[in-house]
């Protein structure tokens, strides 16, 4: 005893003079090298002065030591006892009086942000010291030294000062902007080389993540990713500050890989398959799964040397001690421990990594094909079902690599744990085989339901995904036509099964855990139970070596529901992907590719037969026979639904031929009927691409009359654009579409039918400057409903059933009659409207000049003031993403832990988890209490009490954790469930201007990524981060019984953690949001990319958006990657901190005198300590995984309170169910604007609809016609006046009673997926005689009925099996069906023909006849026929009055419109002139 108070007393003196005389060479060197002290500076360091007043406290306690020492000497004699504590308390304050002058003299001086290295190593060695001396002190010193208490208030001071020394040496003073340099030490942070290569390893001007260039201890110790902690501690992380990956993470690399491997697999097997997939995400990541399979095999072994040696360390506690056996039982606990921690942390980050390389592969994979699919595949799979692979399918791949190596690391460890049962209790560890054989053989089933529930589970989120993506694109027609509650409520139908399936899931994965929770028990009881029965003796020392076991083979297996869970839901995954991966592709060979130059044709196409569906006995086009030559103008023409669309889609081989051959010479370009526009700048839509050349840039701006547009945007060309162009008129996105193609310069122009959605001036000057002009050299190929555009051509082609009745020029064909004749009469019947209101039609070639030139001067004279106005607070449409700043309040844990039964099932979920270890705690004391100490002793109970007993607290911890599993099963369930339908709804009463400023990427996050987390992830992560506190809590518990003194290190240390975890928190939770952020891009893109495939094709610019693809792969994987190191940065550094506890405990059991501590219950403390470092540190990642991962639930809730649109229905003020009986609606001194920082796009309109009349609205591209007609619904609310529907102040009523009361025919023709019936009448208002009545209005009846399935006849995503022209008819027969007092037209009738268009006009003429009727038209002959037109420009009225008295007044701008369209019509030649 005396000896060890000797030799520790002695190493402290020691420690205390070697490092005053380390310190002081170092200040002489320091001194050498500066020559010369600078002038004193304020210092940078943190705490300088209470740290200079600790040093001097320190030195005042050990001077009034060594006077009491000397006081007592001089009485009671000299000792080598007092030799020794005299020199330790003399060198003491020796050193810590250097330490002051060190400090004052210079670090005071020094502008460094942290103390010198020495200092902070020596600070948190002294703790050390000083908390042992308290310990000794304590043990040894009332048997030695009179002066007990004395010391014990030095020591405890000590301690304490220490403590505060450390949190100083571990700090960082941060002020203002300054940034601390980057020091890499053991403990916190390695070497400091890694920053020298953080700064200067670069990548095309960016910073290369240092993981790539650091050295090996960096790399040992994560040193590499703390300057992006550090930063992330200062200041809130952005994308910016998040270093590249290295181009063996990079997203291109994978891509590359898994591409070859899958093409060299499906060469050889001629088919892809699931096998095929998993065979070749395998090969992608071999090197890693090598390399963690022989981390994970090391981490097992070491995890096992405590369970093996706690037999011999009880009996070394027991028996006679040797201290050096001791230390050397303790050296091999704590080495086991390192190498432990070292190889779980690497494994885990090269898992995690490994799973970000395997994730971005296969979205890559996911986009390059859906870039490739052919028509057929397309149609079986919508890009909301396209979009769940990516967000989900690929993500729960990625995520299984952390449980990769389970399944088979389960085998060893089993095989290990049996290999100790054996070697202690002999045959009885045959029993614990048994017994968990038959655990893991009874989870079989339940992992066989796990995945049949798992694949329905995914097909129901698959159809919820696919019916939100198309709401979502199509809300605001939804909201036009009142309809925005019932898709609601067919998401909420779909969520209903998709919640059932969901149930089944998870509970059988509670039933899963439930029995893993339990099996340790089972086991422990059948393998004491079988002792017992063989006779084997059971010591204390056997028993808690097998309890050790257990808890190791306990914390395996509870992995176990969890992989098998995964295991399963990889497996449906993997499926759902090799199903897609497999789909048939284009065939590239549709379309033979002629060299430029080497042909006098274009396109040709012989004999061509095609069809969309290729099992269809009704091919789309027959016969199709034609060449073009360079040069050429060929115009394409036909009625409704003729094959006009599939004509062009042949040429750009879309379509899948039956017979014949189409060839091309030479580059193409197309512009599709309904435009595609990107998310982006409008400079960006146009160059799409290419280079800029600014000089040609600026003739096809000229050339698309998009200047005038340019010049009244706030940024001009560099608008940003919003989702499909939510932002710009019709006019605009088409003008900008065809903007892009004359950019490419191409050879081939295939144009379908972009100028009706413009009006007829600038349909004239498109396609005269356009088409006639500036690709005069160009072969053009457009189809077209507006008559007046064909005589210019070189060749028209008649369409009629799929196939060319007529080909020919114009004056030629029109003498054969037939189809052709049928078109041009229709378009002369339409003329002779305008002869019926009595216009002459006369020379407006001057004055077209002049009102071009008006309009112009009006609309840059209108926005001048407006512009000035507006400059200081201009802002784009389309935000960035809102992330929320610092960490996830509180408020966010307590809404969703309130949110389930406001919260009454948490305080039973912990209750009975603290029941559970409670017993756990009793059951394994029980076992160490009762066993005897040795073979030689006898046992304090019997045989059957000790199993009895045992026994009952087995039954007591099943009972509650069933309890436990089922209530949080049924509270996560709960709560994902309302949170769901309460975000959906909040989404769904959103206003426009909401939709229109976030992408539908952005949303379709939320609901998938967002929500699968709600419903999977964050109840199992609150859950157990309680169990595992509370676990901890136990275990310190029981360590204290065995040994108190280890709270002196353990309260320290977990102070140390705390701090660690907060320094990390920042950077983390920033991290985790800029994964969530850079997310939806991703998705965003895939979603364009998918709408716009057949553009893409056509321009030939796969690989540029495959690219595109590739780089914000990366900008997602960034984050992540940097997340995986950050965690396993702390991870480390924890797992090291309590090693210390650990080798504290250890250390002081074995020094501790025998007799003070016994055995069994140092036993029990060092069982239970062995799992202290896996507890601690699992406490606080669970923590911080917790607060990443509950950024779902915080971005959930985000959505959840979006300010909504006014009430659907406002109790007070309905209307009367004849409301509105009359139609008359009154405008009076309407302004409206998008949002407050955007310039008014209506102007102080007054004007009056009488009831019962037709209304016509023309003017300019961007005038306000169809803002007009959206404040009219309310989907844009009136900045300020009114309008009044028989007297009725729409802003004084619901939305719902409003807009059910009014019908409209939308610009766009949207059909929804389904039925023909679900999408004439989606509220299930008709009955089907009624829906068959008003399909033979429209004169759609007839192709309806030669649908298969009739009513039933199916509808894809967007209507895409349907013609442009019959979606339109299907509009037309919603608003029949409906047949209200109020019916407005939005270019209802661009997309079709004028045939079509006369009947239309007939129709409504006939079926409103009584009606108010306010149309929007770019065909004058649509509107000449009104009651009353209403000019407007530049949001303002320029002209109202009856369309005859508008044409006498041959100035008037209508005048010259009709003047316009005439000469056009009629002098159809002279645009070929």
């Amino acid at each position: 005893m005396n000896d060890n108070f000797l030799l520790f007393h002695g190493f402290s003196a020691l420690a205390h003079l070697g490092f005053m005389l380390l310190v002081f060479i170092s200040w002489v060197c320091k001194k050498v090298s500066i020559k010369g002290l600078e002038d004193p500076k304020q210092n940078g360091v943190l705490f300088y002065r209470q740290t200079l007043l600790s040093c001097v406290v320190l030195i005042v306690l050990n001077l009034v030591m060594c006077f009491l020492n000397l006081l007592y000497w001089y009485r009671n004699g000299w000792t080598k006892e007092n030799i020794v504590n005299f020199s330790d308390t003399v060198l003491r304050a020796l050193v810590w009086l250097f330490v002051s002058v060190y400090l004052q003299n210079h670090v005071s001086n020094s502008t460094g942000s942290k103390y010198p290295f020495p200092l902070r190593i020596w600070w948190f060695s002294s703790f050390l010291i000083f908390c042992f001396c308290l310990v000794l002190d304590y043990v040894f010193y009332k048997q030695i030294h009179s002066l007990a208490a004395q010391f014990l208030v030095l020591d405890a001071s000590s301690v304490i000062i220490g403590l505060f020394l450390c949190y100083v040496g571990l700090s960082v003073k941060n002020e203002g902007n300054t940034m601390s340099r980057f020091y890499y030490e053991s403990l916190l942070e390695g070497s400091s080389s890694v920053t020298s290569n953080h700064r200067d390893s670069k990548r095309g001007g960016e910073t290369i993540t240092p993981s790539a260039t650091s050295n090996a201890f960096s790399l040992l110790t994560f040193s590499w990713i703390h300057p992006l902690i550090s930063v992330g501690y200062k200041k809130r992380l952005d994308i910016e500050d998040v270093p590249q990956l290295d181009s063996l993470n990079s997203a291109q690399r994978s891509f590359s890989i898994l591409r070859n491997k899958l093409e060299l697999d499906t060469s050889r097997s001629s088919q892809m398959n699931t096998l095929s997939l998993v065979k070749a995400v395998i090969l992608t990541t071999w090197k890693d799964i090598t390399i963690t399979g022989l981390l994970s095999l090391l981490s097992t072994l070491a995890s096992y040397v405590g369970p093996f040696l706690i037999d011999t360390f009880v009996k070394y506690l027991n028996g006679h001690r040797d201290l050096n056996a001791g230390f050397l039982l303790v050296s091999a606990f704590c080495v086991a421990k390192v190498v432990e921690c070292l190889a779980n942390r690497h494994c885990d980050f090269k898992l995690q990594q490994a799973g970000i390389n395997v994730r971005a592969a296969l979205v890559a994979m996911i986009h390059h094909k859906g870039l490739t699919l052919s028509s057929q595949s397309k149609q079986g799979h919508s890009n909301g079902e396209i979009i769940n692979f990516m967000a989900v399918d690929a993500e729960r791949i990625g995520d299984f690599s952390k449980f990769m190596h389970n399944t088979w690391l389960v085998i060893v460890q089993v095989g290990l744990a049996l290999a100790i049962l054996y070697k202690n209790l002999g045959i009885s560890s045959l029993a614990s085989f048994v017994a968990t054989v038959f655990v893991l053989l009874s989870n079989i089933p339940l992992g066989r339901f796990q995945e049949k529930f798992q694949a329905k589970l995914m097909e129901y989120k698959d159809k919820r995904m696919k019916t939100t993506s198309e709401i979502l694109k199509n809300m605001r027609i939804l909201k036009l036509y009142g309809w925005e509650m019932k898709f609601l409520s067919r998401i909420d139908d779909i969520r209903s099964k998709e919640a059932h399936w969901l149930y089944k899931f998870i509970f059988t994965l509670a039933l899963s855990c439930c029995a893993f929770w339990v099996a340790p028990t089972l086991v422990a009881i059948t393998t004491f139970g079988t002792s017992m029965l063989a006779g084997i003796p059971l010591d204390s020392g056997k028993v808690l070596s097998a309890v050790a076991t257990f808890k190791n083979l306990q914390d395996s297996v509870y992995n176990l529901p969890d992989t098998i869970s995964m295991i399963a839901q990889t497996k449906v995954s993997l499926d759902r992907i090799a199903s897609f991966l497999s789909l048939a592709e284009l065939d590239s060979g549709l379309v033979e590719i002629v060299p430029r130059g080497s042909s006098d044709t274009s396109v040709e196409i012989a004999d061509g037969n095609f069809s969309w569906d290729v099992t269809s006995c009704n091919p789309t086009l027959t016969d199709i026979s034609f060449s073009v030559f360079h040069g050429m103008k060929v115009a394409v023409c036909g009625p409704v639904g003729s094959g006009k669309s599939s004509l062009l889609s042949c040429i750009l081989g879309e379509v899948p031929k039956l017979s014949g051959k189409v060839k091309l010479s030479g580059t193409k370009a197309y512009v599709g009927q309904s435009p595609w526009i990107q998310s982006g700048t409008i400079e960006e839509n146009i160059l799409f691409g290419k280079g800029m050349d600014r000089e040609n840039y600026e003739k096809v701006l000229e050339a698309c009359d998009l200047k005038k547009d340019l010049e009244v945007l706030s940024f001009g060309d560099q608008t940003v654009i919003g989702e499909r162009g939510i932002n710009l008129s019709g006019g605009q996105k088409q003008r900008i579409q065809i903007a892009r193609a004359l950019y490419q310069d191409a050879d081939i122009y295939l144009f379908d039918d972009p100028f009706s959605a413009v009006d007829a001036i600038t349909g004239n000057h498109l396609f005269k400057e356009c088409v006639m002009d500036f690709l005069e050299s160009k072969t053009v190929i457009y189809v077209t409903h507006q008559v007046e555009f064909l005589p210019a051509a070189n060749l028209i082609l008649v369409l009629k059933d799929g196939r060319i009745t007529q080909a020919g020029k114009y004056d030629n064909i029109i003498k054969l009659g037939s189809d052709f004749l049928e078109l041009v009469d229709a378009h002369k019947e339409a003329l002779l409207e305008i002869d019926s209101v009595g216009y002459e039609i006369m020379d407006v070639s001057e004055k077209r000049g002049t009102f071009r030139k008006n309009i112009h001067d009006e609309t840059i004279k209108g926005q001048n003031d407006e512009l000035v106005h507006m400059e200081e607070k201009k802002r784009q449409l389309v935000v960035e993403e809102e992330r929320e700043r610092g960490k996830v309040g509180s408020s966010a844990y307590w809404k969703y832990l309130t949110t389930a039964y406001g919260g009454a099932l948490t305080p039973l979920i912990l209750l009975t988890h603290i029941m559970f270890e409670s017993s756990q705690i009793s059951s394994n004391y029980w076992l160490s209490w009762a066993s005897p100490t040795s073979e030689s002793n006898e046992p304090r109970v019997s045989g059957f009490k000790f199993i009895l007993v045992y026994v009952a607290f087995g039954i007591g911890c099943s009972l509650c954790i069933l309890a436990r599993t089922m209530l949080l099963m049924q509270a996560g369930y709960e709560t994902a469930n309302r949170l769901f339908y309460k975000m959906h709804f909040s989404i769904f009463r959103a206003p426009m201007a909401f939709f229109d400023a976030n992408p539908s990427g952005r949303i379709l996050s939320r609901v998938s990524t967002d929500q699968t987390a709600m419903d999977l992830t964050i109840p199992y992560l609150i859950g157990p981060y309680a169990y595992i506190v509370i676990q901890l809590l136990g275990v310190i518990l029981v360590m204290s019984l065995g040994a108190w003194p280890v709270f002196l290190v353990f309260i320290p240390v977990v102070g140390i953690c705390i701090w660690l975890q907060q320094y990390y928190i920042p950077s983390a939770r920033e991290l985790a949001r800029l994964v969530g952020v850079y997310k939806a891009p991703v998705i965003q893109h895939f979603s364009e990319t998918i709408s716009g495939s057949t553009t893409i094709r056509s321009f030939d610019q796969k690989h540029r958006f495959q690219d595109t693809c590739l780089k914000l792969i990366d900008s997602y994987s960034r984050p992540k990657f940097h997340v995986a190191g950050a965690l396993a940065w702390l991870g480390l550094r924890l797992d090291m901190l309590s090693s210390l506890i650990f080798a504290f405990l250890l250390v002081f059991l074995v020094s501790v005198p025998e007799g003070i501590i016994d055995p069994s219950t140092a036993g029990l403390a060092v069982t239970y300590a062995l799992n202290l470092n896996m507890l601690q540190a699992l406490a606080i990642l669970k923590l911080c995984n917790l607060e990443i991962q509950f950024i779902s639930v915080e971005r959930i809730f985000q959505y959840s309170s979006i300010p909504s649109e006014p009430p659907l229905v406002i109790d007070s003020n309905r209307p009367d169910h004849s409301w509105p009986s009359q139609g008359k609606v009154d405008i009076h001194h309407l302004q409206v604007r998008y949002a407050p920082h955007m310039p008014f796009v209506l102007r102080g309109i007054t004007c009056t609809f009488q009831g019962g009349t037709k209304t016509g609205i023309v003017g300019r591209t961007g005038s306000g016609k169809s803002t007009l007609i959206q404040t009219l619904f309310r989907i844009v609310e009136p900045t300020s006046g009114e309008i009044l529907i028989d007297g009725i102040n729409i802003s004084s009523i619901g939305l719902h009673d409003l807009r059910s009361r009014l019908s409209i025919i939308p610009q766009d023709p949207i059909m929804f997926n389904g039925t023909v019936r679900s999408n004439m009448d989606p509220l299930e208002d008709y009955r089907d005689d009624q829906i068959w009545e008003a399909l033979d209005k429209c004169q759609i009846g007839d192709e309806v009925r030669n649908k298969e399935g009739k009513l039933n006849a199916t509808v894809t995503e967007n209507g895409e099996n349907w013609s442009m022209g019959q979606r339109q008819l299907i509009c037309l027969g919603r608003v029949l069906l409906k047949k209200s007092r109020i019916l407005v037209l939005d270019e209802a009738t661009a997309s079709v023909d004028t045939a079509t268009d006369n009947m239309i006009q007939k129709t409504i003429r006939q079926q409103f006849s009584d009606s108010t009727v306010i149309a929007i038209a770019h065909r004058i002959t649509s509107v000449v026929k009104s009651d009353m037109v209403l000019v407007l420009n530049n949001g303002r009225i320029e002209e109202y009055d009856s369309p005859t008295t508008l044409l006498e007044n041959k100035s008037s701008s209508f005048s010259q419109l009709v003047a316009e369209y005439s000469m056009r019509s009629n002098s159809g030649h002279s645009i070929a002139e």
